[in-house]
């Protein structure tokens, strides 16, 4: 008797013997439970990076500068308290609280803290940079003077 072969079922976007990705995990977290770091005297941040997301809550102090820079990651920047002046795009744009701003993967920003400021920020996907520590443009008070942009990532 012939033995009859076995058609195996593929599954769309599967590779044959690729390993079973496990599902992202449930997070419940209190920013007072995120470690706060401090990247200079007038800039703190924490952050919860998902699988796809990163979300910041950073903090500075009036008159904070985050040097002008740009990264792959798309943003998106909400003032929960105070404001923020930014430079992008040839403008300047002044985000309030209860504002919120876009920011386009590859676009050079530089932003100011007009007031002590918190702010939300919204990576897609998460930066890389910040989670190796290796952001030393926000860490450099000398990297403030720098007129030509950080290119992260």
């Amino acid at each position: 008797m012939a033995k009859k072969k076995v058609a195996k079922k593929k599954v769309a976007g599967k590779k044959p013997g690729a390993k079973k990705k496990s599902p992202a995990a449930l997070k419940y977290i209190s920013w007072s439970a995120v470690e706060l770091e401090t990247l200079n005297p007038l800039l703190q941040r924490q952050f919860v990076v998902g699988e796809n997301v990163m979300v910041a809550r950073v903090l500075m102090k009036k008159g904070c500068i985050i040097p002008l820079h740009s990264h792959h990651n798309e943003q998106f920047t909400y003032i929960l308290d105070g404001a923020l002046k930014f430079w992008i795009d040839g403008k300047e744009i002044l985000v309030n609280a209860g504002e919120v701003l876009t920011i386009p993967p590859h676009m050079p920003h530089k932003a100011e803290a007009m007031a002590d400021t918190v702010d939300l920020d919204i990576f897609n996907p998460p930066r890389a940079d910040w989670i190796s520590k290796s952001d030393q443009y926000l860490r450099d008070e000398e990297s403030e003077k720098a007129t030509v942009p950080h290119r992260v990532g």
